[in-house]
């Protein structure tokens, strides 16, 4: 299912020109907004997921202030030298904007779950909560300089292009360091037997993730780092294997063509048996069982 960012909004003084330009990438939707401003103009807005907002151009002497509550006080912010913006989700905001006359600006909402299992790891909670409105920084702009062009391109670039930029926009925001030589922590003796029992009862289906992470109580990145480093091997080699073993013990009866060895150990096809079983004991089912029962 595509991500849908899930905002709330009551604002006036503005007038979208133009069409939106929206791109959806994976757990990413960003959004460029060219709209017109009346002499006041502001509102009140809120979301349910994190997003980013970067000012991209703007026209007319303007002024900025926020409040963070609907009777909150009042802070100025200089939007032309501090144009960006991390919001939270359901943090609320109310701006009001003077002597605007034109604005573009790029959304860019991302979905946490969708990032933490895209990274391989959960977000830092305090820093997912914690907002800063409002800064500056080059790289970050010409980033969303690059997404924004992305996103009005009428022949966009392979997708892997402007998800690439946003991906790293949002890991630059969010300071997302890589840890070398981090420690894994392995699962409990009952998380493991509980988990691998469910593998090899189901290894002839499709087990997603989900499952099993959820069998034991765990987040989907936790539970794929812990599963690798209690058993050397990732969950789905882990049920690869499981076939591989029930193969194995069927190709030892020696009664069933390879066809029908490879529809009851979960393959799709005899091809799709063969090139798996190549790939983990470097020869094929049919010559790997001709030297067993030789």
């Amino acid at each position: 299912m595509t991500f849908q960012p899930r905002m709330q909004n009551r604002i006036e003084g503005f007038s979208v020109v133009g069409d939106l330009h929206r791109r959806h990438w994976n757990g990413i939707v960003a959004d460029v907004w060219d709209v017109e401003c009346a002499a006041y103009a502001g509102g009140y807005y809120v979301g349910r997921d994190p997003r980013l907002f970067v000012l991209l151009d703007k026209k007319g002497p303007g002024a900025s202030r926020i409040r963070l509550s609907p009777e909150g006080p009042e802070r100025a912010e200089d939007w032309q030298r501090c144009p960006i913006a991390y919001i939270p989700a359901d943090f609320e905001m109310w701006a009001d904007l003077t002597d605007y006359r034109f604005m573009r600006h790029l959304d860019l909402h991302f979905d946490v779950e969708t990032m933490s299992r895209r990274l391989a790891e959960d977000l830092d909670p305090e820093r997912l909560a914690t907002p800063q409105l409002f800064f500056s920084d080059p790289r970050l702009l010409s980033l969303a300089q690059f997404i924004a062009a992305e996103c009005t391109n009428p022949k966009p670039l392979h997708d892997l292009y402007g998800d690439g930029l946003a991906l790293a926009l949002i890991i630059d925001v969010m300071k997302l360091a890589k840890a070398p030589g981090r420690k894994r922590s392995r699962l409990a003796g009952w998380q493991l037997r509980r988990a691998t029992d469910f593998i090899e009862e189901n290894c002839l289906r499709n087990i997603k993730l989900e499952e099993l992470a959820n069998l034991i109580g765990l987040s989907q990145s936790h539970f794929s780092h812990a599963f690798k480093a209690s058993t050397g091997v990732a969950p789905h080699q882990w049920q690869v294997n499981a076939r591989l073993r029930r193969a194995k013990y069927l190709l030892l009866q020696g009664e069933q063509p390879l066809t029908e060895i490879a529809a009851e150990s979960g393959f799709a096809d005899q091809a799709h048996f063969t090139r798996v079983f190549r790939k983990n004991f470097g020869t094929t089912p049919a010559h790997w069982q001709k030297t067993q029962l030789a």
